[in-house]
This record gives structure tokens, C-alpha cells and sequence, in this order.
């Protein structure tokens, strides 16, 4: 992380370096849990609207942040995540999809700079979720890197009949954490998991 710029979000702190992402029995319904497992964040996807939007609330309801697409029905680009309290645009997450690779890059929503990057892991098992039957059904797996590509965390998929993510961050000096939890969430939701 930059020295010059802080991403913290107003209302909410993330401490933790273990986080359990869970979809809800709605589609595009989620909740992050701490270490203990205690919600800290929520996030659900609004349908019908012409760009995607996500509000983020913390555990007692609160408008933290949300994340909006750069364009309309947006599968690969950019999504912005701004604080709701301070209505700053902090990050960018921005998706480079291909059937082989899932990149999501987290940059700078100033100058642009990457922060951290999040690469699904296995071209095979990628290939496979996009063009197999039921491929949807096979756990996602990503790696979390820094803005010089060196190991941050993970985000691992569970089976299971919802969604279910174990997200670890083993290093986040470098990285902010809201936007890696979120993105975990969104990514879920847009590649209609």
C-alpha cells in the first residue's frame, strides 16, 4: 500500500486475517464472518438495475460501502468500491476474464496504481468450470498477490449447495483488506456462480 493514501473504510475494521464468505439461500445474498464467527459484513447484488451494484452493510445494518459496475451488465471490467460515509471512490476492482485464467486486479481508484491481483489458480479446473456441464459445481480456488506479484493469501471455494469461501490473508501490509473480502464476494456473484 502506498504511503500517501489510506483505505480504510469508515464503520468497519477488519482485523482478522481468516474470513468465511457465505452465500445466502438467495442468489446474490452474502456474509462475511470473522475468525470467530461473527458476521462483520454483508453484501447482496441489486437486480434490474441497468449497472451492477452492491451495498455492503456492516453486522448491525449500516451502508459501509458499495460497489458499482463501470458499465452496464459488466461480465469483464471494472467495478468501483466507494466508502459510504465519505462518498471517496477508494479502489477499483477490475476483471480480466478469460475461459482459461480468472484475473481481478484491485487498483487505486485515484491514480490507478495495482494494489493486489487475484488469479484463479488452474487453467484446466477454469477451463472446466466455464465448458463442462455442471461446472459451476467445481470449488473456485484463487491466489492473492501484492502490486510485485508475491503471495498475500488465498480464497478457496467449499463444495457445498451455496457458495462457501475461505478467504486467508497471510500477509496484508501491503494490501487492504475490505476490498479483498468484497471482491471475494463479487466475484462470486458476476461470474454467476
Amino acid at each position: 500500500m502506498t504511503a500517501t493514501r489510506s483505505y480504510d473504510i469508515e464503520g468497519i475494521e477488519l482485523t482478522d486475517d481468516r474470513y468465511t464468505v457465505e452465500q445466502g439461500l438467495i442468489r446474490s445474498k452474502y456474509r462475511a464472518l470473522d475468525a470467530d464467527g461473527n458476521v462483520v459484513l454483508r453484501g447482496k447484488q441489486k437486480r434490474f438495475k441497468m449497472k451492477e451494484e452492491f451495498p455492503f452493510v456492516d453486522a448491525e445494518g449500516n451502508t459501509v460501502f458499495t460497489v458499482n459496475a463501470g458499465g452496464v451488465l459488466d461480465i469483464a471490467g471494472n467495478y468501483v468500491l466507494s466508502d459510504a460515509q465519505t462518498g471517496e471512490d477508494l479502489v477499483i476492482l477490475d476483471n480480466d476474464y478469460s475461459i482459461f485464467q480468472d484475473t481481478w486486479k484491485i487498483r487505486d481508484a485515484t491514480s490507478e496504481v495495482k494494489l493486489a491481483e487475484i488469479n484463479s489458480r488452474g487453467a484446466m479446473i477454469t477451463l472446466a468450470r466455464n465448458v463442462v456441464p455442471f461446472g459451476g459445481w467445481i470449488p473456485h480456488k484463487y491466489e492473492i498477490s501484492d502490486q510485485d506479484s508475491a503471495h498475500v493469501g488465498s480464497i478457496s471455494g467449499q463444495f457445498s449447495l451455496r457458495d462457501r469461501y475461505e478467504i486467508a490473508i497471510d500477509d496484508a501490509s501491503s494490501v487492504p483488506k475490505e476490498p479483498i473480502v468484497a471482491a471475494a464476494m463479487v466475484i462470486d456473484a458476476i461470474q454467476g456462480n
